[in-house]
C-alpha cells in the first residue's frame, strides 16, 4: 500500500528544506526525498565549502600583496589539510539535516524520485501519494555538445580533491571557473581559462569584469575569451583541451596551436581539466511529463508568480529548479521556499520580488553587484546618471595592497533612488549589502550618501561612491 502525505518534497536543500519545516509546523503530513547525501547543494557542495577554500586563499593573497610592507616570509596552501578543515563543515550535513528532519516529524526518504502521476510518485521501491509536491531539486553541471566531455571534473570533484593537481584547464568563465581558479593558483598551480563567450562573468559589469581579468592574470591564471572548445582528451599526462580561438597567436604556458581554417587551433594541456560552462535544472529522471509538469530544460519547472506549476496546480517548484525568474543563488531559494510553502498552505497569494537581490563572484578580490547593469539599463530607457571609478588608490584598497579596485553606481536622475551597484575590490561581498539594502528599502542616493559609517571601513567609502 502506498504511503499518503499532504506534502512530498524532491530536495533537502535550503529550498526543499524550508518548505517542509513550514508546511510541517502547520501540521502537514510531509515527506523529502533525495538520491543525494541531505543537505543540498549549498552546505555540500556549492557556498559553504567553497568559502573555505576561498578563505585560505585570502590569507595567501593578502600575505602576498603585504610582502616588503611589514610581512615577511612565505604562506602556503596545505591542501589536504584544506580539505580535512573542509570536511569539518561538510561532513556534519547529511546526519544532522535528516536528524532535524526527523524531530520535526517529516518522513525522510532516500532515492530517486520519480512520478507516477501527477499525485503519485516512486521514490527507490517505495511508492506515495501525494496531495501537493514541491520541485525543489537545484542544478547539474549541463551536458557539453563536445567529444569527451565526460571527461570534465565537476565542481564536485574540484570541491573533494584529495591533493590538488600541479596544472588545471577549467571549460568556461562564469563564476565558478573563476572562484576555483583563484584559489588554485593562490595554492601553486598553473591555471587556465577558456571560455567561449567574447567577455567572462557576463552578468556582472564589463568595466570591473576588466579590471578583475587584469587582476587575474597578474595572479598567474591565463584567461582566453572567444575560444570555443571543441574536444577533451585524455592523455598520458593528464587532459588535453581542443579548443578554436578566431585570429589568435602566441602561445601560452603548456598550449599548442597551428592555423586551421576558422581560426586558430588551441591545445591546453593539463593534469585536470573542469567543467565550468554551467549549470541546468536536476530535472532528469523525475519523468515530469508522467506528472502533467511543463518545464524547459535550461530555464526549469514552468511556474506562475505563485511558484506553482503552470501546467499541475498540485504541483510547485522552488530554488534552481524552477523558472521562476530569480538568480540561481541560496538566498533566492530560502526565499521562494517559503513563499511556495505559504501558497501551499493558504491559496496563491504571495509572489517573489527580486529587487535588491545581490550576487558576489568571490575571487581575490571579490566581485559584488546587485540591480541593475549600466548596459541593460540604457536597452530599458531607464534615465540616470552613473558615478563611477577607480578605488585601488584609496585607504581601504591600499592598506592590504590591493591593486585592482573600483566601483560604478547608477543612480535615477528623478527619483536619486539607487539602481544599481557594483563593486570590485576588498570585502565587497559585505560591502554590497549596504546598496542591497537600499535599493530593497527604497533608500535615495542622497540618504545613504549621509549616513554616519563606522570608519575606517568598507561602509565608510560608501558616500564617496555616491
Amino acid at each position: 500500500m502506498a504511503m499518503r502525505y499532504d506534502l512530498v518534497v524532491l530536495g533537502t536543500g535550503t529550498a526543499g528544506a524550508t518548505a517542509a519545516h513550514i508546511c510541517r509546523a502547520a501540521g502537514w503530513k510531509v515527506a523529502v526525498a533525495d538520491s543525494r547525501p541531505y543537505g543540498g547543494t549549498c552546505a555540500l557542495r556549492g557556498c559553504d565549502p567553497k568559502k573555505v577554500l576561498v578563505g585560505a586563499a585570502e590569507i595567501v593573497d593578502r600575505a602576498a600583496k603585504l610582502a616588503g610592507r611589514g610581512i615577511r616570509g612565505q604562506t602556503a596552501i596545505d591542501w589536504p589539510a584544506l580539505m580535512g578543515f573542509k570536511r569539518g563543515f561538510t561532513r556534519p550535513v547529511p546526519a544532522a539535516r535528516e536528524a532535524e528532519f526527523a524531530q520535526a516529524g517529516i518522513d525522510c526518504l532516500h532515492g530517486a524520485a520519480r512520478f507516477l502521476s501527477p499525485g503519485r510518485l516512486e521514490v527507490g521501491a517505495v511508492e506515495i501519494e501525494a496531495a501537493h509536491a514541491l520541485i525543489a531539486t537545484g542544478m547539474r553541471p549541463q551536458p557539453l555538445p563536445i567529444p569527451g566531455q565526460e571527461r570534465l571534473a565537476t565542481s564536485d570533484d574540484f570541491l573533494d580533491l584529495p591533493h590538488l593537481p600541479a596544472s588545471l584547464v577549467f571549460v568556461g568563465g562564469g563564476y565558478i571557473s573563476f572562484e576555483f581558479a583563484h584559489v588554485a593558483a593562490r595554492a601553486g598551480a598553473r591555471v587556465t581559462i577558456v571560455d567561449d563567450r567574447p567577455r567572462p562573468l557576463e552578468t556582472f559589469d564589463a568595466d570591473l569584469v576588466e579590471r578583475l581579468v587584469a587582476a587575474s592574470r597578474q595572479a598567474g591564471i591565463e584567461i582566453h575569451a572567444h575560444t570555443p572548445v571543441e574536444a577533451v582528451e585524455k592523455t598520458g599526462r593528464g587532459f588535453l583541451v581542443r579548443a578554436r580561438q578566431p585570429g589568435a597567436a602566441g602561445h601560452g604556458a603548456g598550449v599548442a596551436g597551428n592555423e586551421a581554417a576558422g581560426g586558430t587551433v588551441r591545445e591546453f594541456a593539463a593534469e585536470l581539466a573542469v567543467h565550468g560552462a554551467g549549470r541546468v535544472p536536476d530535472l532528469e529522471g523525475l519523468d515530469l511529463a508522467a506528472a502533467g509538469v511543463k518545464y524547459d530544460r535550461k530555464a526549469g519547472v514552468e511556474v506562475n508568480r505563485y511558484l506553482q506549476s503552470v501546467s499541475q496546480p498540485a504541483i510547485y517548484a522552488a530554488g534552481d529548479a524552477a523558472a521562476g525568474g530569480g538568480p540561481p543563488l541560496t538566498p533566492v531559494a530560502g526565499y521562494q521556499g517559503r513563499i511556495a510553502a505559504e501558497n501551499l498552505l493558504h491559496g496563491n497569494r504571495l509572489s517573489p520580488d527580486y529587487t535588491g537581490i545581490p550576487s558576489v563572484c568571490y575571487t581575490l578580490p571579490p566581485l559584488a553587484r546587485v540591480g541593475w547593469t549600466e548596459a541593460a539599463a540604457r536597452q530599458a530607457g531607464l534615465r540616470f546618471r552613473v558615478h563611477s571609478g577607480d578605488s585601488a588608490g584609496w585607504y581601504s584598497s591600499r592598506r592590504v595592497g590591493e591593486t585592482h579596485a573600483g566601483y560604478k553606481v547608477l543612480i535615477e536622475e528623478d527619483s536619486g533612488k539607487i539602481l544599481g551597484a557594483h563593486l570590485l575590490g576588498p570585502h565587497a561581498e559585505e560591502q554590497i549589502n549596504l546598496f542591497a539594502l537600499a535599493i530593497r528599502a527604497g533608500v535615495s542616493a542622497d540618504r545613504l550618501k549621509h549616513a554616519i559609517f563606522a570608519y575606517p571601513t568598507q561602509g565608510s567609502d560608501v558616500p564617496y561612491m555616491l
